[in-house]
C-alpha cells in the first residue's frame, strides 16, 4: 500500500468528518499540523501514526491500509465501545457500527482532553 492511496482513504474519511488535514493531524497527537498532508507528497506513514488516525477517525488500521473496506473491522474497536458503555451505563444496541465508531472518537477526545488538562496544571 503506498502513502498516496493511504492519503486518499484519510483525506475521504476527514471529509465525511467535516475535518481538515490540519485539525484531523491535531486531533491524532501529532506535533505539526501539516504531518498528514507529507502523505500525499509520498511520505510513508509509520504504524503509530496510522494507529493514531484511525483511532481519530473511528476507523480500522487495516481500512486505512486498504486491507478492507469494511471501516470498522477492528473487533477491539467494537468490544471497547461496548465495554465503555456497559461501564457507564448507557445502551448502544440500537447504534450502527459508524455511530459506536463516532461515540468512541469522541469519548477518546473527552478523556484525552481531561488528561492534558490534568498534565498541563
Amino acid at each position: 500500500m503506498t502513502a498516496n492511496i493511504i492519503y486518499e482513504r484519510i483525506k475521504e474519511q476527514a471529509d465525511k468528518q467535516n475535518l481538515s488535514l490540519r485539525q484531523l493531524s491535531i486531533k491524532s497527537g501529532f506535533k505539526s499540523p501539516s504531518a498528514i498532508s507529507r502523505y500525499k507528497q509520498g511520505v510513508t506513514p509509520t504504524d503509530t501514526a496510522v494507529k493514531a488516525i484511525a483511532g481519530a477517525l473511528g476507523v480500522s488500521v487495516d481500512y486505512l491500509l486498504g486491507n478492507t473496506d469494511d471501516m470498522h473491522t477492528n473487533k477491539k474497536d467494537e468490544s471497547t465501545v461496548d465495554l465503555i458503555a456497559a461501564h457507564w451505563g448507557v445502551d448502544l444496541d440500537n447504534l450502527s457500527k459508524e455511530e459506536k465508531a463516532i461515540v468512541m472518537a469522541r469519548a477518546r477526545d473527552y478523556v484525552k482532553g481531561l488528561v492534558d488538562a490534568f498534565e498541563s496544571k
